[in-house]
């Protein structure tokens, strides 16, 4: 699942997590990225020292890995560098979770004091959804928060037709509250929303209002989704 931040990501990996018949992996990436970008995240030291480092490792791990019949994976399209070879995942299933940017900035906004079009992955996003389809020689199901978040019951089980997944009613739509051993170090900073859920619910209804220049970001991202978006899963 490629997402950028703030995009109901967690509550994604939640609502497979709660299937009987899957396992999880949160952002294995992370460690990597702040390892190769410096960059200065809460909880930088602690994700260091939580996940390998080397991509190589991280790889060898997601490959050979089966802790259960599905295995999925919380990728952050904001971790997976210019350069970085996605050969690897060339046998996987691949979904594309979007979010539009003014929803996604705000919300960032109320973790981080600032944000820039690195930090929330959308055009990253797009180059990945076009490198995938094109090694897979497929392109992948795209699902939209906004549409999860109105009808999530009705989306994820349009999702899981479309990956050849069986559905169950009620397992992916409802869940225990409080964190989970799967849940990355950076969770206490970050999860607090999806700690206390129980399910997917509208959580951004106090997001900070964007300036003048984020609403600007807001718009120059905007191409970026929508050229995703595009391609998003339609219910009947």
């Amino acid at each position: 699942m490629w997402s950028g931040p703030r995009n109901i990501s967690t509550a994604m990996m939640r609502a497979w997590e709660n299937r009987a018949d899957c396992a999880v992996i949160d952002e294995p990436f992370y460690a990597c990225y702040l390892a190769e970008t410096g960059a200065d995240h809460p909880c930088r030291e602690a994700v260091l020292a939580s996940q390998p480092t080397q991509r190589e490792t991280v790889i060898e791990d997601l490959t050979l890995a089966e802790p259960a019949p599905i295995y999925y994976q919380k990728h952050m399209t904001h971790h997976m560098p210019a350069d970085c070879d996605l050969s690897w995942a060339t046998g996987m299933r691949h979904v594309f979770l979007v979010r539009d940017p003014a929803a996604v900035i705000a919300s960032y906004l109320n973790k981080m004091p600032t944000v820039t079009a690195e930090d929330i992955g959308i055009v990253r996003q797009w180059e990945l959804f076009k490198t995938i389809s094109d090694l897979t020689g497929t392109r992948p199901p795209v699902i939209d928060s906004t549409d999860v978040l109105n009808a999530p019951e009705a989306v994820l089980q349009r999702l899981c037709a479309a990956l050849d997944v069986p559905w169950t009613e009620g397992e992916m739509t409802a869940w225990p509250p409080g964190p989970r051993p799967s849940d990355g170090v950076w969770a206490g900073h970050w999860y607090q929303s999806v700690w206390a859920s129980t399910g997917f619910s509208q959580t951004d209804s106090g997001a900070k209002e964007l300036t003048g220049a984020e609403r600007a970001l807001a718009e120059d991202m905007r191409r970026y989704y929508e050229a995703i978006a595009a391609f998003r899963l339609i219910l009947n």
